[in-house]
């Protein structure tokens, strides 16, 4: 048997996954409530490992930065009031593919469209009171990783 098409039959049976970090941020309705624990145990339950977290109140200037690609849109100034308006709790989740599946888990940003078991559809009340933030790609992971917990990303790089 030639090895080389071994080895290239035995690679398309790896299944690749990556380790990754994204951000979450429990709004303030969801601290308020007293959802913290069940929110966090939720991905914790899941195999996340929680690398950061933080109760804060965000300042405006925050808050502008956090949701900046949304700036010039009819809801952002109601967006930016609302989220420092009372204490978030900010964290950094790690683990496999941590940024598609913390989304999934999160649900639709409506809690009325979200998929029943999904954070959203448990405890959500409307589009801007859907209780949780979850950082929608690579990009915007490490932008609000930096943005809230400074080089927290490149630690292991």
């Amino acid at each position: 048997m030639n090895p080389f098409i071994f080895v290239i039959a035995s690679l398309t049976t790896i299944t690749m996954t990556m380790i990754e970090r994204t951000f979450l941020m429990i709004k303030p309705e969801g601290v308020e409530r007293g959802l913290i624990g069940e929110i966090i145990g939720r991905f914790e339950r899941r195999g996340f490992k929680i690398l950061a977290l933080n109760l804060t109140r965000l300042s405006r200037e925050q808050a502008e930065r956090q949701y900046e690609e949304h700036r010039g849109k009819e809801f952002f100034n109601d967006l930016v009031s609302y989220i420092s308006s009372a204490p978030v709790v900010t964290f950094v989740i790690e683990g496999e593919n941590a940024i598609a599946i913390a989304r999934e888990m999160a649900g639709a940003t409506d809690p009325r469209q979200a998929r029943p078991g999904t954070i959203r559809a448990d405890y959500g009340i409307d589009v801007q009171r859907n209780v949780i933030h979850a950082s929608d790609s690579e990009e915007s992971a490490r932008r609000e990783i930096a943005l809230h917990f400074g080089d927290l990303m490149k630690e292991d790089e």
